[in-house]
């Protein structure tokens, strides 16, 4: 069995896209394709169902993802070992987190990890969704939601609010709003039924009469329209609070909590690299609490 048959396929379990697999791959979907066919000729068995949605794993291929992503750390790891990265400050470590964490809080501010670590290269995915650690899709995972029932190394990172907010524009609309006719004002929230989880479920915690008139799965896309004017919505702080063209709405009387957690592979967090980020992860989150947590730097 060729390994770079399994790499390529272990690529294409994660991305579920030929054209996303070949991109990070660096090399042709045409060679991806012909090569997963290759790999699936050798065992006699096929690996992904194709749909128009993409390569979505069988059994077979659920059972292969298992065995290939364990050679794969193995092999990482007996490679770092052997190379004495594991004991350096050196190499690259692959971060996945939501949009929002992402791009307003996690990337403004890594120019300081690379100033204490300039030797260290980050990768940072963004999910809608749970990152796998198991299938190797990052090093170290921040989720919305604690991990039940892993092997995984897994701690709370921080918690985090989220209020009400508004176009500054369109601010004297919302002078004389109140928790009983918040309802009545236009709402921009997720797609109920594509949520990946309970924890970004908010509107009934303001109220249950809230019909949105704008909704999408991606938070980026909702503080667009907020921003915009098209209606108001629940952002989370670390994000809206950077923005001067936002106000919050009733700032007392509703504020929503929610948590981060780190998540990684217990030999990945023996590697120095990974370690260091996770740290360097939890002490930033310590530092930015009063944009993380606004309301209670305020008691």
């Amino acid at each position: 069995m060729n390994w770079e048959d399994l790499r390529i396929f272990l690529e294409v379990s994660r991305a579920e896209r030929l054209s996303v697999a070949a991109r990070r791959l660096r090399i042709d979907a045409s060679t991806v394709s012909r090569r997963l066919h290759q790999l699936e000729t050798s065992l006699s068995a096929q690996l992904f169902e194709r749909t128009t949605n993409g390569h979505k794993l069988t059994e077979d291929g659920q059972r292969l993802v298992v065995r290939a992503t364990k050679m794969e750390q193995d092999a990482t790891l007996a490679y770092e070992q052997i190379a004495l990265h594991n004991t350096s400050e050196q190499g690259t470590v692959r971060i996945g987190a939501t949009e929002a964490f992402g791009n307003h809080f996690i990337a403004p501010n890594l120019a300081e990890l690379h100033r204490q670590h300039p030797k260290i290269e980050i990768e940072l995915l963004q999910f809608a969704r749970d990152v796998k650690i198991s299938r190797n899709e990052a090093d170290i995972a921040i989720a919305v939601e604690q991990p039940k029932g892993t092997s995984m190394i897994v701690t709370k990172l921080t918690d985090y609010q989220l209020q009400i907010y508004g176009a500054r524009a369109h601010q004297a609309r919302y002078a004389k709003v109140s928790l009983p006719t918040l309802a009545n004002l236009p709402w921009v929230s997720y797609v109920d039924n594509l949520l990946f989880t309970e924890q970004l479920s908010y509107l009934n915690e303001v109220s249950e009469n809230i019909a949105p008139l704008f909704r999408s799965t991606s938070i980026i896309s909702q503080y667009s329209a907020i921003k915009s004017g098209l209606g108001v919505g629940i952002l989370p702080c670390f994000l809206a609070e950077q923005d001067r063209d936002l106000v919050k709405l009733l700032p007392d009387e509703v504020t929503i909590t929610r948590s981060l957690w780190l998540t990684t592979h217990p030999e990945l967090k023996r590697l120095t690299r990974v370690a260091t980020v996770w740290e360097y992860l939890k002490q930033l989150t310590q530092t930015q609490q009063q944009l993380l947590i606004p309301a209670q730097s305020l008691l």
